[in-house]
């Protein structure tokens, strides 16, 4: 049977920023588990949010009545080695599925830079990678197992209850429990990773080239300079290679440590930020790794922060992040973390930044402890201004009116939770004030 955290234990997230205290927190063991906990929640009229690694900046799964985590249900199911498709427990972290598709000689096509996150929490908020040439996670997902509110089992996918499909590969938690998830993967690879610095203006001269020569590519701009990271990932030729790593004691220790030393230094004294983001300038490190795709992709994140990040059409990356430069200057925001610059493919998921559009992906950052409102609003008003979209699990302030012009199929996603949850058992006041669902 499942386990249970008696009442009243304090939730937060990754970054402390959101704390919610539920009156139980469950732990199931196998489906059967989840239905009997569904079947309480309606009994007791009670709401249920399904937590994954607290990794959200928003309050998505903040809640005072019932969470529930699927860490319990974890691991490779089955391997469909005909077609390269696996089906892996919704509980599954990013990291353990790539060791675990690693020993059976596999990967997914693409990560992104974070590796915490379980699966089911990952396609449910539009986690992403960078890569001209791929989409978000949830297109990497066939098929999905959900549990609905009912307590029925459904699998949603192209060929089985399609009218579902788009909708809860990104449903931020709101069409029922993703019990698992099928996964379309490719032959275990490495990857050579390199990293240089660039000035901004020979970057954004140059981005067409670099995001179409390379199979990932994203770049990191320092504000307050001219500087930025350049990072870079193609595969390696068929011949496995050994392994060649940076220094792990220099890159968790050294780098994480004095930067959060430093971000600790702005934090006291605000001013120093200028002067900080040119000294991180000045040491990007540089130089080449070599490794299996899973643990290249993945970057030590110890020092904590919080975060805004949105979509924009690709072709306006370099004018918004001109636009940001004019942004900070004028207004002399005291800004250390570095900028986050990526692309990702279009796809036809209903509630995905990138639906329907090549997209560039900004992402801005201000330590734990960091006052943060003032510079994520004057950077959402670039965003907006770029017909830009959330990313759902980063903070934002688009109110439901701007949600549904930007989120052309906003409607029909909220149709489709009408019908699947009519009682609203998978709200939070959160996501009813976003999408102005009435009580």
């Amino acid at each position: 049977m499942f386990s249970i955290k008696h009442t009243k234990q304090k939730w937060k997230n990754w970054s402390e920023v959101i704390l919610s205290q539920p009156e139980a927190t469950y732990y199931p063991k196998q489906a059967d588990d989840i239905i009997q906990i569904l079947q309480d929640c309606q009994v007791n009229q009670k709401t249920l949010r399904v937590v994954g690694a607290g990794h959200s900046f928003t309050p998505l799964v903040a809640t005072s009545e019932i969470l529930l985590s699927l860490e319990h249900l974890s691991g490779i199911e089955t391997i469909d080695h005909a077609n390269h498709i696996v089906t892996v427990w919704g509980g599954t972290t990013l990291k353990d599925l790539g060791e675990l598709l690693h020993e059976q000689g596999y990967a997914m096509e693409n990560l992104g830079d974070i590796n915490a996150q379980s699966i089911a929490g990952a396609i449910s908020t539009g986690t992403h990678g960078t890569g001209v040439t791929f989409g978000s996670l949830s297109t990497q997902v066939t098929q999905l197992t959900v549990m609905t509110a009912s307590g029925d089992i459904i699998e949603v996918s192209e060929s089985s209850n399609i009218s579902y499909f788009h909708a809860m590969q990104l449903s931020l938690g709101m069409l029922g429990i993703i019990i698992k998830v099928h996964l379309r993967v490719i032959p275990s690879h490495q990857l050579v990773s390199e990293s240089y610095r660039a000035s901004v203006t020979d970057c954004l001269h140059n981005i067409q080239e670099l995001k179409e020569n390379n199979r990932h590519f994203e770049f990191f701009w320092f504000p307050h300079t001219e500087t930025v990271q350049i990072k870079q990932l193609n595969r390696l030729t068929d011949q496995i290679v050994a392994e060649r790593k940076a220094n792990k004691f220099k890159e968790v220790v050294i780098e994480n440590g004095v930067f959060w030393l430093l971000s600790e230094l702005c934090r006291l004294q605000p001013k120093l930020s200028k002067h900080v983001s040119a000294l991180a300038a000045r040491g990007i490190p540089t130089g080449k790794e070599i490794g299996f795709s899973h643990s290249i992709y993945a970057t030590p994140r110890l020092v904590k922060f919080n975060e805004m990040e949105y979509s924009v059409h690709a072709e306006d990356m370099a004018a918004v992040i001109k636009d940001i430069q004019y942004v900070l200057m004028k207004r002399k925001l005291t800004v250390h973390f570095p900028i986050e610059c990526r692309y990702v493919q279009q796809d036809d998921i209903w509630l995905s930044p990138s639906y329907q559009r090549e997209s560039a992906y900004i992402a801005v950052h201000m330590y734990k402890g960091m006052k943060f409102k003032e510079y994520f609003d004057a950077v959402e008003e670039v965003f907006q201004h770029y017909d830009g979209r959330p990313h759902w699990g980063k903070m934002h302030t688009m109110a439901t009116k701007h949600l549904r012009e930007a989120y052309p199929r906003l409607d029909d996603f909220l149709q489709v939770r009408k019908e699947l949850d009519p009682t609203g058992l998978f709200l939070n006041d959160y996501v009813r004030n976003l999408f102005s669902i009435p009580t």
